[in-house]
């Protein structure tokens, strides 16, 4: 299963419901963290963002997501069914999908929500106006994420309680893993 959202909408609620059913999850931003203290011994938004259009220019669109495959083979080497959190563009979903079944959860919330979200939780690099909330939102449609929500074959809509949100996630997780049936046997 593949997660993808907007900054703020909720994605680590679905991320928390995954690991509470035991579903391994392997998040995207962990390959872009690494290589940003390997490159420069610090982590700042802004180099986390550099790293990541670095990686791809230097290596390809999918170097993080076959970099992801890579640990997932590493850390989850039986695993029947994983979450892969942080998916960004519909050239990352294709490599998924050169190893296995593939299905797009994606999480929204309106910019309203998201960014009240973004102001409580204080985040590193999370955004302190509407204007840079605005940028942020841009640079991340940038890399394809809205074309990855657009065609996400599950919506979860987290416009309420966490409560609300998990129940909703568990409800989708479930369904997806027991629809394996079969093929986790």
């Amino acid at each position: 299963m593949l997660l993808t959202g907007m900054p703020g909408s909720g994605k680590s609620v679905v991320v928390e419901a995954a690991r509470e059913l035991g579903i391994p999850v392997f998040t995207m931003g962990d390959v872009v963290r690494e290589e940003t203290l390997k490159r420069y011994g610090m982590i700042t938004p802004e180099l986390m963002v550099k790293t990541s259009r670095d990686l791809r220019e230097e290596h390809g669109e999918d170097v993080i997501a076959l970099r992801t495959i890579e640990r997932v083979k590493r850390e989850a080497p039986g695993a029947c069914v994983v979450l892969i959190d942080g998916v960004r563009s519909l050239a990352e979903v294709e490599v998924f999908r050169k190893f296995g079944e593939v299905v797009v959860v994606a999480v929204h919330a309106s910019p309203r929500t998201r960014f009240k979200r973004l102001l409580e939780r204080r985040r590193p690099g999370d955004p302190n106006t509407y204007e840079d909330f605005l940028k942020r939102d841009l640079v991340e449609l940038g890399f394809g994420l809205g074309s990855v929500i657009a065609l996400a074959d599950y919506m979860i809509v987290n416009e309420g309680s966490l409560e609300e949100a998990k129940s909703e996630a568990k409800k989708v997780l479930r369904s997806l893993v027991e629809s394996r049936g079969e093929h986790c046997r």
